[in-house]
């Protein structure tokens, strides 16, 4: 584990020293933002989340950790690879697959009446099965307000089986560099809905997110933790 953190650090480190490019920054650590990157321009990102499933059987956290890295193919449609890691409350971290996104955005900002994204993942998983990912993401800014909804449509290849899930959040811009929000996410599927606040920062090289959401019935977890690392180069 030290290994994969000090790999990560060090290229973070090579990427901060090079020169200025258009960031793929976020209001939100699970919603989805109307925003593709700039044509030509790359940035790698850093995910690291911690499950509590419960809290009041053990307070004990499994934690998943992405590695992504963006390419911006046109200025309306890019492509990320990502790499998965695991490591459960009491075990060892562990490559648990990867990744491969395209997002494409349907017109320009404020061109329509609200901002629409397309998104479509394919993911090969090794502790679970193989599935595709799309979602419709539906975004739009009201002064320094951002609300955006993502309907989400997982399917399993090999079982065959659907999941219709969400994420939703609305943002304030405090100042250009921190805004503060709340999202939500759940499983329609799954009867599983959770909630809670959001911090965005923006930095001159770097941007970072950090957004925890809590259970809000007996199916889901009782508590999930986000933090976002975005550098673009």
């Amino acid at each position: 584990m030290n290994k994969i953190l000090v790999s990560w650090f060090t290229g973070m480190v090579i990427v901060l020293s090079g020169g200025a490019a258009f960031a793929d920054q976020k209001n939100y650590v699970w919603t989805y933002d109307y925003a593709t990157l700039a044509r030509g321009s790359s940035e790698v990102e850093f995910y690291q989340t911690a499950v509590t499933k419960d809290i009041q059987t053990r307070n004990a956290s499994d934690w998943k950790q992405q590695v992504e890295l963006e390419y911006g193919i046109t200025d309306h449609l890019d492509a990320a690879l990502y790499e998965m890691y695991e490591q459960p409350a009491d075990g060892v971290l562990s490559y648990a697959g990867y990744k491969l996104r395209l997002r494409y955005r349907v017109a320009d900002k404020n061109q329509l009446p609200v901002d629409l994204l397309l998104y479509a993942e394919h993911q090969v998983n090794i502790t679970d099965e193989n599935a595709f990912e799309g979602k419709f993401i539906f975004a739009k800014d009201i002064g320094n307000m951002n609300i955006a909804y993502n309907q989400i449509y997982e399917r399993e290849y090999r079982e065959k089986k659907d999941k219709h899930e969400y994420a939703a959040g609305v943002s304030y811009s405090l100042v250009p560099w921190l805004s503060i929000g709340i999202e939500s996410k759940g499983s329609y599927t799954e009867k599983e809905y959770a909630a809670g606040p959001t911090i965005a920062w923006v930095g001159n090289r770097i941007w970072a997110n950090i957004g925890a959401v809590y259970g809000m019935n007996r199916k889901s977890n009782d508590r999930e933790v986000r933090f976002l690392l975005g550098v673009p180069f």
